[in-house]
């Protein structure tokens, strides 16, 4: 990345204790480089994932990260329903006994105040890549924290999640074999 952009976003570490936990994760048969590459390119993941209608940067950091924002639709049978969302996004390459990781915090958006983080693993057959998505819900009174247990997170965070963890991991292990 340029030297001439900011520095990176201070996300801070992944809150813990928050009402709304959602964890996708798999193997990626494929070196961690590439998934890490694949998945911190987040401008590219429209041409790679169906689900996804844009995704624009506002602002650019050093390390990749910086203000974005994303669309997906959510599928339901025939019907999808998009979805929208801004996001801090920091990437941390790792380095030494540190693994890589992708941090986002949405500011903007139904989702705001909900933090993820991707991580990824070598292990023996691959990369195990995990998506953890933490949130209190959305700031409506007695109800929003039951939206974000019993639908946001496991209806719309973990059906988008999934399918492009899905779809990341098909891209970089179809560049594998």
């Amino acid at each position: 990345m340029s030297t001439n952009l900011p520095a990176p976003l201070e996300l801070g570490p992944m809150p813990v204790g928050l009402r709304m936990t959602t964890v996708d994760e798999r193997i990626v048969r494929a070196p961690l480089a590439r998934i890490f590459a694949l998945a911190s390119d987040v401008e590219r993941w429209p041409a790679l994932l169906p689900h996804y209608r844009y995704v624009r940067f506002l602002e650019r950091r050093r390390d990749g990260g910086g203000v974005v924002d994303m669309s997906a639709v959510r599928p339901f049978g025939v019907v999808v329903w998009p979805t929208w969302w801004r996001s801090s996004m920091r990437v941390h390459g790792g380095g030494g006994t540190e693994s890589p990781t992708i941090r986002f915090t949405h500011v903007g958006g139904v989702t705001r105040g909900m933090e993820v983080e991707w991580s990824f693993r070598e292990v023996v057959n691959g990369t195990h890549v995990r998506i953890l998505h933490v949130w209190d819900g959305p700031a409506i009174p007695i109800v929003g924290s039951a939206a974000a247990r019993l639908v946001i997170g496991p209806v719309f965070v973990h059906g988008i999640a999934s399918r492009t963890l899905l779809g990341l991991a098909t891209a970089a292990e179809r560049v594998a074999s």
